[in-house]
């Protein structure tokens, strides 16, 4: 890949092979998601019915949410393993591979027989796939993101990192929409074998993602890091995190918290409340929460946007004050129980808060760490902060529904509580997103106009310090 020299010595990738980036981070991100969402939407209004059909109703549907906190479980697990790979081979490699294992673990569950067809071993199964894909979904986001933001102007970082983030709304409609679709089968042919086809559909969608990742060549950064570390066969990237980037690392989980809470609250256990406590209509629910993923797509943009030009940590915080406002409003919205009540609480509760609480995110966490840390650091603080702050709250907020005897208060103040935390984090951090990609490794870029010759450029970036002295966060 041919790089762009900008203005003081930073690089870029040229415009054609950026577009290729972009397209393959927005991608990529959108099938892995494509199929973690549809696993958590089916968890909420098929797979209590099929895979525990001999547990009452209630329990049946926490046991089913259990399982998907399994995959939020292991994402931690994925993003260890993948983030370490992918600071040591290379992002390209890494991205590839967690694209197959997802498709190939959605498929399966697409062609996983019942509870009454195999007993005991259906769930099994069942949880062994979902435990697959949250190890995929763990070294995913990380690289994609990575891929985009280490290739991008300085300028337009946080829109391009957003990009990553923009495919998990974007597989969100594409799961809702089809699911939604089989949903509306006359009789009981959706439980029967409805349900099924968006699974098996991953397969062609898989495919064709690692296409266009074949396409897309790594970051300049990370190729030189490559270079000058080439005798360093035993470095242990996330040894040197948790050794040597604690507190970046704590950053960016606290950072994170809020914008999976509001995943995991109005992306997965606000549907299933909608349909099993208000009595709202499975296809109407699923329509309007792919309308919402329109809506969130939007607001990424906006967000993203915004940070490049007034700083990351600005609209993290403004996005993290809006939550806290909006949390009990947006409860009553979904105690009304009517449509319109519901499509409301969607647009501010997920896609205005998922928007300027997340969509800024990826750029923010990739400049708390330098290079040879980076899939690690962004990719473990993000997992840790989805699986507390989206895995378990379905399961905690159908308990909080029970012991506040069906009011959503409860719930309201654990929003309030998580994004509090992550407020706190970002107070507490400063922004770094006016600084050049070589200056977050302590190396500054090269200055052209203090002598350096055009052709000296590469050479004084290819000799920096092995070590290079590293500005913590």
């Amino acid at each position: 890949m041919s790089t762009t020299p900008a203005p003081g010595g930073a690089y870029h990738a040229p415009p054609a092979e950026m577009r290729r980036i972009l397209f393959s981070s927005f991608l990529g991100t959108a099938v892995e998601y494509y199929d973690f969402i549809l696993y958590a939407t089916a968890a909420g209004i098929v797979f209590n019915q099929i895979f525990f059909s001999d547990l009452d109703p209630a329990t049946g549907l926490f046991v089913s949410f259990g399982t998907l906190a399994v995959g939020y479980v292991a994402r931690p697990l994925g993003a260890l393993i993948f983030g370490n790979l992918g600071d040591r081979i290379g992002r390209k490699a890494i991205l590839i591979g967690t694209v197959l294992i997802m498709g190939i673990a959605s498929t399966l569950i697409g062609l996983l027989p019942t509870s009454e067809q195999i007993g005991i071993w259906a769930p099994i199964l069942l949880v062994t796939l979902r435990l697959l894909q949250g190890i995929a979904v763990g070294g995913e986001w990380g690289g994609a993101m990575l891929l985009a933001f280490e290739n991008a102007k300085k300028e337009s970082r946080g829109f391009a990192s957003a990009f990553a983030y923009m495919g998990a709304p974007a597989g969100t409609i594409a799961g809702t929409l089809i699911l939604s679709a089989m949903a509306a089968l006359p009789g009981d042919a959706f439980l029967e074998w409805g349900w099924r086809v968006p699974f098996v559909f991953s397969a062609v969608l898989m495919m064709l993602a690692i296409f266009i990742r074949m396409r897309v060549s790594e970051s300049r950064v990370f190729r030189e890091l490559s270079e000058r570390s080439v005798k360093k066969k035993t470095r242990v990237p996330v040894a040197e995190l948790f050794r040597e980037h604690p507190r970046a690392l704590l950053t960016a989980l606290g950072a994170g918290l809020s914008g999976q809470m509001a995943q995991g609250l109005m992306g997965a256990w606000a549907i299933s409340y909608a349909v099993q406590q208000a009595v709202l209509a499975p296809t109407e629910v699923l329509n309007m929460k792919a309308i919402g993923g329109v809506a969130t797509i939007a607001m990424i943009i906006l967000a993203s946007k915004l940070s490049d030009r007034l700083g990351r940590r600005k609209i993290l915080i403004a996005g993290n004050i809006g939550a806290m406002v909006l949390a009990f409003p947006v409860m009553w919205m979904l105690e009304m129980g009517t449509t319109a009540a519901f499509l409301l609480a969607i647009f501010l509760g997920l896609s205005t808060v998922q928007g300027f609480t997340a969509g800024p995110y990826g750029a923010y966490a990739g400049e708390l760490f330098p290079t040879s840390v980076r899939y690690s650091g962004t990719s473990i603080g993000y997992q840790m902060a989805s699986t507390l702050g989206a895995g378990f709250t379905p399961m905690i907020a159908t308990v909080l529904v029970t012991a506040g005897g069906g009011s959503l208060s409860l719930v309201a103040g654990m929003w309030i509580l998580f994004s509090a935390v992550s407020l706190t984090a970002l107070i507490s951090s400063r922004d770094r997103s006016r600084q050049d990609i070589q200056d977050l490794d302590g190396t500054p870029a090269p200055d052209e106009d203090a002598g350096a010759r055009p052709a000296d450029v590469e050479d004084l970036v290819i000799q920096a310090p092995v070590r290079p002295e590293t500005t913590k966060a």
